[in-house]
């Protein structure tokens, strides 16, 4: 019986301790500065993403400077309650259809062009929708592709912070 409890205690204690490094490394990691796109299960690189600020800044850049096409790949809701300005719709990149409409309109597109995808369905590490959409583009050959991060969801990392929106469409 007391073997038991000793080993149900020893257990327990190793249990919190994993838990605790656990914590403590992602604690870590976060204040040494790393982000989301750095993860090693993403497909793009930390060159390949773009923070929202930093989006919003080459949106409101002159015209010749090569405003980027920024395409929602998320649900159709969510572009239609609120989305980025000009940013286009091309279904959503989890479902069959969704990739097929926007590989369709990327054949259009030249291959270096400036293109963000962005979608802001959720949390970005669970996203059904970026992870397909940017593994297709730049399987077509994109060579500036990228992807906008949004580490809560669009509301949170865009709306709330007051950057600018488009409704409808």
């Amino acid at each position: 019986m007391q073997t038991k409890i000793i080993r149900g205690t020893l257990a327990a204690l190793l249990c919190v301790l994993f838990v605790g490094l656990v914590v403590a490394n992602s604690r870590a990691t976060r204040l040494a500065g790393f982000s989301h796109a750095e993860d090693a299960g993403d497909p793009w690189s930390a060159s390949q993403t773009v923070q929202p600020a930093d989006l919003v800044k080459e949106l409101a850049a002159p015209a010749h400077s090569g405003e980027p096409a920024v395409v929602c790949v998320g649900f159709r809701p969510l572009y239609q309650g609120a989305h980025i300005p000009h940013a286009v719709f091309h279904g959503a990149a989890s479902t069959e259809q969704g990739l097929a409409e926007l590989k369709e309109w990327a054949q259009s597109v030249p291959k270096a062009s400036n293109v963000v995808l962005y979608c802001g369905c959720c949390p970005l590490a669970h996203c059904p929708n970026l992870r397909p959409a940017f593994v297709a583009m730049r399987d077509m050959g994109f060579t500036n592709l990228r992807v906008l991060i949004l580490p809560n969801d669009f509301n949170t990392d865009w709306i709330e912070k007051g950057y600018p929106v488009e409704k409808g469409k």
